[in-house]
């Protein structure tokens, strides 16, 4: 496809007619990094005064004019006539997505799946192939349970239409099959943090059995060693039980409408040197993208390692330094990263996920004052423009690119790539980690005067910077936040920090110990931050049980904030929240500028911007020692098989005239994988901040090392 467009166009899906498939390669200090980090912005409200705050449908809140009598006299026929409508927005939709639409549209070519290892196939068993509230779904296991949605809400799960899109969680929310509106649609959603990505505060109990282990790093490399326990395949049991279908029918219960789901790179491919359970995470992850295409929930897919490390926190595949852009293996890092960026982006692009997944975040919180805002901006450039040169350029082609702020703020991106194609600016505002003691009362009162300080401080901080953003940058969302407004929680900081346990946290490790004044304020803080943020993703859904069967992170569990009472039943209560508070500013209108959601311009980048920061690699790269040439640092060769994506194997399987696809949707890309120049040697990639630098290149000539002119389709070969 052809290189960033002069103007607005639009360019023809393409389609790849052979079957794409894993390819194998046959290879510290820093403070105790938090979950995340705290940005400070400043707030601002919806401009709804307390007379207009909705109820928790979204009603507007009103006296009647009628009598008593009169209401009861009428109150009948509108609950008939209530029902009937109600029956018929249903019914309706699900007869034309579900028993009208029987064959799913597409020009893919069918493939396998990983059944045969014992690994999911994606389906259902026999049965009805959508319900509403009260319907009971059978699992692929044969278990049943009830779905419980009282906002309109409807599945679908049609064995003999499996990519059908016509699924919603909710009466407000469109279907997947019809168009998502930024500014118009609020994204309410919650991450599936600690699935495919594994963090000791999330799951506790897999890092107590093993003392040492601080990241999947570690852990991975202790289980290995552990064959009698199983191995490394104690991580695909937890793929298996952390989340499953019931969770994610209860996300769309919730009255949510959107999941961001972080994934590791290794559910592509791992490098020698490096201890992770390789590929296994894959049909996974297909199995929870299916599940969300059921429930009608849009997906969010999260890239949340780098080779190297983006950031150092426990988070990235391994805790300590960061090698991505940083130091002598930085560039070779990058390199890696931008070849699995490609290969996500080939695979959410065919038509059979574009709808399911609109939205790819393609690096998780890159610590830009380590690597450099300038080498950040080089890096998301090409990332830019290689994804589009995979989809087309404007609305529709492709997903939306999500980039996270740094730790810099959001002001820092104003303008950032004017004239980019749907770039999306994502921050992850926390109070945990301010590194204050945040030892102010939550548990003050009920109704407004719950939460003591905390929900006038979320609006406070938040709310202005989020309005501003959606002017000043584009389409701004909080792809992560939660109720941590202390630091509270076992391993929050890490595996060797005790501070998250510490005598003064004893009340927020066990929720059993809330009584209902600390309830309604933790909800009150919920509700602030969510009015504040508007468009959002809690982090998390689900905190798993320690050894000793104990939530003890109780704060970052948005299942166990609905359990137990203090997370709102229904999003739409936040509502007009900070405003109720008297938190008041200049509300974003909702209106973005045409390039900036895929119309006309989108793709046509300042020219001014792309001389700044189209030199790539960049200019320079931090954390090398003085007087370092970088011309010498070393780079892999992209002469090795691609390694693609597979696409899911359905049980039952569908009719012969469903296409399932193959991973790559440009056929056009047939550019190689980047793998080690043979005879060189390479330092620790995760671990070349203090090495020396090479003091010539290797091989001698820069040409050997050079990117081969590839022409026809990339070879591959078949995982085993």
């Amino acid at each position: 496809m052809s290189s960033r467009p002069d103007s607005f166009a639009e360019v023809s899906l393409a389609t790849h007619n052979t079957l794409l498939t894993y390819s194998k390669h046959s290879p510290e200090t820093v403070s105790t990094p938090p979950r995340d980090s705290f940005i400070n912005t400043s707030c601002n409200s919806s401009p709804l005064s307390p007379s207009q705050h909705p109820g928790p449908c979204g009603e507007e809140i009103k006296s009647s004019p009628n009598s008593k009598k009169g209401a009861a006299h009428i109150r009948p026929i509108l609950l008939f006539l209530s029902v009937v409508l109600v029956a018929v927005a249903v019914v309706v939709p699900v007869y034309f997505v579900v028993i009208k639409h029987q064959h799913h549209e597409s020009d893919m070519t069918e493939g396998g799946g990983t059944s045969s290892s014992g690994r999911p196939s994606t389906g259902s068993h026999a049965g009805p192939t959508y319900g509403a509230n009260g319907s009971t779904v059978t699992t692929s296991d044969g278990s049943t349970f009830t779905y419980i949605n009282s906002f309109g809400g409807y599945w679908i799960d049609n064995p003999n239409d499996p990519f059908n899109n016509g699924a919603r969680p909710n009466s407000w929310t469109p279907p997947l099959n019809e168009s998502w509106v930024w500014g118009t649609n609020k994204v309410n959603g919650v991450n599936i943090g600690g699935l495919f990505v594994l963090e000791p505060f999330i799951s506790p109990a897999l890092f107590e059995s093993y003392p040492g282990a601080i990241d999947e790093w570690s852990l991975s490399t202790l289980m290995a060693a552990d064959t009698s326990n199983g191995g490394l395949n104690q991580i695909e049991e937890h793929y298996k039980t952390f989340i499953t279908e019931q969770d994610i029918a209860e996300i769309a219960g919730a009255g949510l409408n959107w999941i961001r789901l972080p994934i590791p790179f290794w559910a592509i491919e791992k490098w020698d040197f490096e201890p992770f359970l390789e590929q296994v995470c894959w049909p996974y992850i297909l199995r929870v993208l299916q599940w969300a295409r059921k429930y009608g929930l849009r997906v969010n897919l999260d890239l949340h390692t780098i080779p190297g490390s983006q950031n150092g926190f426990n988070h990235s595949g391994k805790y300590g330094k960061i090698n991505f852009l940083n130091g002598v293996m930085g560039i070779a890092n990058a390199q890696r990263a931008l070849g699995y960026i490609r290969i996500i982006a080939e695979f959410i692009s065919q038509p059979e996920w574009s709808n399911v997944v609109p939205v790819f975040s393609i690096m998780n919180e890159a610590r830009v004052a380590v690597i450099g805002m300038d080498q950040m901006a080089s890096f998301y450039l090409q990332a830019h423009d290689m994804i589009r040169n995979i989809t087309g350029y404007g609305e529709g082609n492709g997903p939306y690119i999500a980039i996270h702020d740094g730790f810099q703020g959001l002001s820092s991106w104003a303008g950032f790539l004017e004239g980019s194609d749907r770039i999306i600016l994502d921050t992850h505002p926390y109070f945990a980690f301010s590194g204050n003691s945040n030892t102010e009362p939550i548990a003050t009162g009920t109704g407004l005067d719950a939460g003591g300080s905390w929900p006038t401080l979320a609006c406070s901080r938040w709310a202005t910077g989020m309005n501003a953003s959606q002017t000043a940058f584009g389409v701004t969302f909080a792809g992560e936040f939660s109720n941590g407004f202390n630091d509270c929680g076992l391993y929050l900081n890490g595996v060797d920090n005790t501070q998250d346990i510490a005598p003064s946290c004893s009340l927020f490790l066990d929720s059993s110990q809330w009584n209902d004044t600390m309830k309604a304020g933790l909800q009150q803080f919920a509700l602030a931050s969510m009015d504040a943020l508007q468009d959002w993703f809690f982090w998390t859904w689900k905190i798993g049980p320690s050894s000793n069967n104990t939530i003890a992170s109780p704060l970052w569990s948005y299942q166990l904030g609905l359990q137990q009472g203090w997370m709102p039943i229904d999003p739409r209560m936040a509502t007009g929240t900070c405003a109720a508070l008297g938190v008041t500013a200049q509300q974003f209108d909702g209106v973005y500028q045409p390039y900036q959601t895929g119309g006309p311009g989108a793709g046509t980048i300042d020219p001014v911007l792309v001389s700044s920061y189209g030199q790539y690699p960049p200019t320079s790269i931090s954390g090398l020692t003085g007087g370092a040439t970088q011309s010498l640092l070393p780079t892999y060769t992209s002469t090795s098989a691609i390694p693609t994506l597979p696409p899911p194997t359905f049980t039952p399987s569908p009719p012969s005239s469903v296409i399932i696809g193959n991973g790559w949707f440009d056929s056009s890309d047939t550019s190689l994988a980047a793998t080690e120049v043979a005879g060189c040697t390479y330092p620790n990639a995760w671990d070349a901040i203090s090495v020396s630098m090479p003091t010539a290149l290797c091989p001698p000539t820069a040409s050997a090392s050079a990117s081969a002119i590839i022409t026809s389709a990339p070879a591959v070969t078949t995982s085993s």
